[in-house]
This record gives structure tokens, C-alpha cells and sequence, in this order.
């Protein structure tokens, strides 16, 4: 028999959040690890806040919408907010009730600041890796260390002369904050230009056949038991960051001089000067030889060894990261301008990523 629509709505419900969210979901693990380390970070928010005035939005929650936004791919904080009004499982991440009014997107610009200024972010980061190691899945021996190119969020005609700015029009086009530029013939190079939107973004390209664009240069430090992400950086996208940024992260998360350690790298990294500062901080450097004319720093007491070939093939792990952030937390391109506010986005991607990466192991064991 056919059913009939009911255009008529109940006038009360007895739904909540909490009831509509399967008891298997994936979210659920997530979210208990979620405030248990945001518990511990607790007067961290209270230092961040004045003790009168008008309550704002807890820092909380705007940490766990943040994390949302990057486990869900929602590209901007204004469609969050939208769908934060009828997306039940939103809602109920961030203990909120049905009827609970969203709030604002200025909000996350408003308390942006304040999260850079006591590096929140960054603690939460570290509390996830923290919460890792305790749980015996990283390894503190055998790590790798790679990096990549995210976009930023400026276009080539902010691209101008550092002193007496180009204001050549293309040909009588129409002028204002989108003329027409003609860069032919033009050499443009980061020495005598830069962007007015986004100073803080250099010109680079992926490869030679690439087209040169605005970027960031964006490093991950990866363990390799089980390809858990250490550490995070954003720097400006410079010829030599990726070599100069890996050992600012090997020197604060994996040299000592009780244990060694071996990082594995491609052939990007293999450099003598580099190698020599691996082997100066006891670090083995399994890095991927030159093959080609250019003479390797990496010879046969490091390749012999059987761990040399399994960095090798457990390296390319670290690609499985920039992957699922370009692709699912939304760093492909930067939303924001500046380095502390795209290291910002890294780290609570970051931390997403980890987040579930640490649920399902640990669901695995039990």
C-alpha cells in the first residue's frame, strides 16, 4: 500500500544528538580522546581569557569544530557554521543540543590570535603524540622525514617589485584590485619581488616542468612503525627549507646522545653537509642515494645494512600524510595568510590525522 506524506511537523521531540550517532562510530573514540586531552589543557584556556566581561564561545569548542572541519573536508569556516545548524553528529561533537543556537564565523577569526599567541595547537599536537607514545605506537628509533609544497592563498598579480611596484596595466585593460598585468619578458624572481596579499609566500614550482606559483614549504616528521606523524612544520618555501627545516625537527624530537636513531629520506636530502649534521646529532642517515652524475654523500657502510633497505620502502609511507592533507584536511591550499596561521591549520590537521590513526590501532588490539 502506498504511503502518505505528513506535511504536518511534531510540536515536541524526544531526538537528541547523542541517540542519532551509532554506538560503533569511529567518531566516538576520536571525540573521548578529544576532551581528555583538551581537559588536561585546561589552564592553558583559562590564561587566554579575561575573568569578566561577556562569555565567549569556549576554546574548546572551537578546537573540535576546527578538527571537524579537517576530518570532514569542509573548505571554509562559514559552511561549517552552516552545516553546524543541521548536522546532527556536528552538533553532538561538540556537546551542543539540538535546539543550541550555531555561532558565528567572525568567531574563528576573533580568537584566531589568541590560539597563535599561547601556541594552542601546538600543544594539543603534542599532547596527541604524547598520548601515542604512551601507548607503545611509535617508535622511538626509526623515523623519516620529508617535505612538500601547499599552495597559498595568493594570486601571481600580488606578485610585485619590492621597490617601485609595477603598475603597468595590459594594454588599457581596466585597473583596480584585479587590473590586467602582462608579465611578459618580465624576470620575476623572490629577490626583487613579492606579494602584497601574502609576504610571507615565496615563488616556487614542484618540478621543471611545473608552473611556478605562491607556496609554502611544509615538512612532516613521520616514525615508522606504524606511520604516526611527529611533528609538523611550516616554513617559507626556499631552496634550501627542506633540508634546514629537517634538522630543526630531528634535533627536537629525535637527537640524544644515549640512543641512535636512523631517519630515511629521498634523494632531496642527500647532501654532505647535511649527512654530516645527521651524524653529528647520532643519527644514521638512511637516505636514497644520487644516482646520476652528482657524487652520493651516502656510501656502503650505510647501504649494506639490511635496515638501510627497509627505511627505504617504509619511507614512502610519509607520502600517505601530504596525501590525506591536501586531499582530506584541506591544506592543499593554505586558507590563511602568514606562516603562524598556516602552522596553525597544519597542526590541528595534524592532529586529526593522528587522532585517527591512533583510535584504529588501539580498537585493533582489542
Amino acid at each position: 500500500m502506498r504511503g502518505n506524506e505528513t506535511k504536518q511537523a511534531q510540536l515536541f521531540t524526544s531526538v537528541s544528538p547523542e541517540s542519532v550517532v551509532p554506538a560503533d562510530h569511529p567518531l566516538r573514540q576520536v571525540k573521548a580522546m578529544t576532551e581528555s586531552i583538551l581537559r588536561d589543557l585546561s589552564s592553558t584556556y583559562d590564561a587566554m581569557y579575561s575573568t569578566v566581561g561577556r562569555p565567549s564561545i569556549p576554546p574548546e569548542r572551537l578546537l573540535k569544530a576546527s578538527l571537524l572541519m579537517a576530518l570532514y573536508s569542509v573548505r571554509s569556516e562559514r559552511l561549517f557554521v552552516e552545516q553546524l545548524g543541521y548536522n546532527l553528529l556536528f552538533k553532538w561533537f561538540l556537546d551542543m543540543n539540538l535546539d543550541d543556537a550555531t555561532f558565528d564565523a567572525s568567531t574563528f577569526s576573533k580568537n584566531r590570535e589568541r590560539l597563535i599567541q599561547q601556541d594552542v595547537a601546538g600543544q594539543f599536537f603534542r599532547a596527541v603524540v604524547e598520548r601515542a607514545k604512551a601507548a607503545g605506537l611509535m617508535s622511538s628509533e626509526h623515523f623519516t622525514v620529508d617535505g612538500t609544497l601547499i599552495e597559498a592563498s595568493a594570486s601571481l598579480k600580488s606578485f610585485k617589485r619590492k621597490v617601485d611596484e609595477d603598475k603597468r596595466g595590459g594594454g588599457g585593460g581596466r585597473k583596480g584590485r584585479n587590473a590586467e598585468v602582462d608579465f611578459k619578458g618580465e624576470k620575476r624572481s623572490n629577490e626583487t619581488h613579492a606579494s602584497t596579499t601574502d609576504p610571507d609566500s615565496r615563488l616556487a614550482r614542484k618540478g621543471n616542468a611545473q608552473e611556478a606559483k605562491l607556496y609554502y614549504s611544509g615538512h612532516a616528521l613521520m616514525e615508522n612503525k606504524n606511520g604516526l606523524l611527529v611533528d609538523v612544520r611550516i616554513a617559507q618555501a626556499t631552496g634550501f627549507a627542506e633540508r634546514d627545516t629537517a634538522l630543526e625537527l630531528l634535533e627536537e624530537d629525535v637527537a640524544s646522545e644515549h640512543r641512535r636513531a636512523t631517519v630515511a629520506a629521498d634523494k632531496g636530502y642527500d647532501a654532505r653537509g647535511f649527512v654530516e649534521a645527521l651524524r653529528a646529532m647520532n643519527v644514521t642517515p638512511h637516505i636514497a642515494r644520487h644516482t646520476n652524475k652528482r657524487r652520493s654523500a651516502i656510501d656502503g657502510r650505510t647501504t649494506r645494512h639490511r635496515g638501510y633497505r627497509t627505511s627505504q620502502i617504509i619511507r614512502k609511507r610519509v607520502e600517505e600524510i601530504f596525501g590525506w592533507f591536501k586531499t582530506v584536511g584541506g591544506l592543499r591550499r593554505s586558507r590563511f595568510r602568514g606562516v603562524p596561521r598556516t602552522q596553525l591549520a597544519a597542526y590541528l590537521v595534524g592532529a586529526a590525522y593522528n587522532l585517527l590513526r591512533v583510535t584504529r590501532l588501539v580498537s585493533l588490539r582489542t
